[in-house]
């Protein structure tokens, strides 16, 4: 497996093993149209109904499973979501099967590199760009769901596969310590 170290977002660590990249992604699926900070505060509840994010054990619940954790106080109620998240799980799942690890998947899409984009360390920073669509258009293939190019540019960030940190920024030399980096100009990007 890539080692790829622990990443801060917004005061959210997250060690990017398989375990923590199924986690950042379901955090990701129960955002989409709320905030970060949310995600973050509600983080021990979605570990709690979640089996501590160990997405085998989630692939494996039940209608039974959506009911509990529907009726758990401080959960966001939403079963599109909830069903998702299985969902998705089970999508990992095969992912792991075909590439023997999530980390191997998604860090073949830059070759094991990390990306530093043309522009993006002086601050023009997009919400989505062609590899995020490309990856996005892969994993929406495989079945997964709420895994759009913003959602996952976010992901591409987190997991240091793309580096837009000020190059004053600690974080900046940290990731790309962690990894070969290569430059690249900017690709299909959206702000």
């Amino acid at each position: 497996m890539r080692p790829i170290g622990f990443i801060t977002i917004q005061n959210g660590v997250f060690p990017f093993t398989t375990t923590g990249m199924f986690e950042h992604l379901f955090l990701e699926c129960m955002q989409c149209g709320l905030s970060w900070d949310l995600m973050l505060k509600k983080r021990e509840i979605f570990r709690s109904c979640f089996a501590g994010f160990d997405y085998d054990r989630i692939a494996a619940f039940t209608e039974e499973d959506v009911e509990r954790i529907m009726n758990t106080e401080g959960m966001i109620r939403s079963p599109r979501k909830i069903r998702a998240v299985i969902y998705n799980a089970r999508c990992f799942q095969k992912i792991q099967d075909e590439f023997g690890s999530f980390c191997e998947y998604i860090w073949g899409f830059s070759d094991g590199k990390t990306i530093l984009y043309q522009g993006h360390d002086t601050g023009r920073i997009p919400v989505s760009n062609g590899l995020s669509e490309k990856i996005s258009k892969d994993l929406k293939k495989r079945g997964f769901k709420y895994v759009g190019p913003v959602t996952i540019y976010s992901h591409l960030q987190a997991c240091g596969i793309i580096n837009d940190h000020d190059k004053d920024c600690d974080c900046y030399h940290k990731i790309n310590a962690q990894n070969p980096t290569i430059r690249k100009r900017r690709n299909a990007e959206k702000y």
